[in-house]
């Protein structure tokens, strides 16, 4: 029955979501463990991102279904490093995206992001001017597949990949993710009325 909700949904179910849907006393959680080591060998497999389970084409597979996949809109380069700053730093506001890219972000940079739902307004900063702050939401797990932010990978694999040179300085670090969906103790929830009302000035630039 697990399975059959998992393969009828099209969105990630959780663990709480397939509990409401089975008889009481179902071991969901060992159903789902069984379930994931069955299907490891196949070309679907079992997977958890979110802390939702879902099943998804076999990452040596996923190739195949390349065809069938509606092209996205392609994200910039100044969009991309956005996006990474945000998940690397959340909760972050404009301003400190700027000081760590090292040049100005435009208003429109961020509002791409908003569009593809990965990214989202948290709050706003207890400093003078109260800039929002932004995060990463659910939707961004799902698509990249990760179970929560602390997957993202680390120095190490950073450099496995050639995304770093390998010659960083050895004091250099790479954040610890956090994507708690509690606010900091520096940032204040957003007013009504006030989600889209980004920093005062807008900066001209990438």
């Amino acid at each position: 029955m697990i399975e059959a909700l998992l393969f009828a949904s099209s969105d990630p179910l959780s663990l709480e979501e397939l509990t409401l849907r089975v008889p009481d006393e179902t071991d969901v959680l060992g159903l789902l463990e069984e379930l994931q080591r069955t299907y490891a060998p196949r070309g679907v497999n079992l997977v958890r991102v979110a802390g939702k389970w879902c099943f998804r084409t076999a990452e040596d597979l996923s190739y195949l279904m390349h065809r069938n996949v509606e092209e996205q809109r392609k994200l910039s380069r100044a969009a991309l490093e956005t996006l990474a700053i945000i998940a690397y730093h959340q909760p972050v506001t404009r301003a400190e995206i700027e000081e760590i890219r090292g040049v100005s972000t435009s208003k429109g940079t961020l509002d791409v992001l908003l569009e593809t739902t990965w990214i989202r307004m948290r709050g706003r900063r207890r400093t003078p001017g109260r800039p929002v702050t932004y995060g990463t939401t659910e939707q961004f797990l799902i698509h990249f597949g990760l179970e929560s932010v602390k997957d993202l990978p680390g120095l190490e694999e950073l450099k496995g990949a050639g995304l770093l040179d390998s010659a960083v300085p050895a004091s250099f670090m790479v954040p610890t993710p956090n994507d708690d969906n509690d606010l900091s103790e520096d940032e204040d929830p957003l007013e009504e009325g006030s989600l889209f009302d980004d920093d005062a000035e807008e900066p001209a630039g990438a």
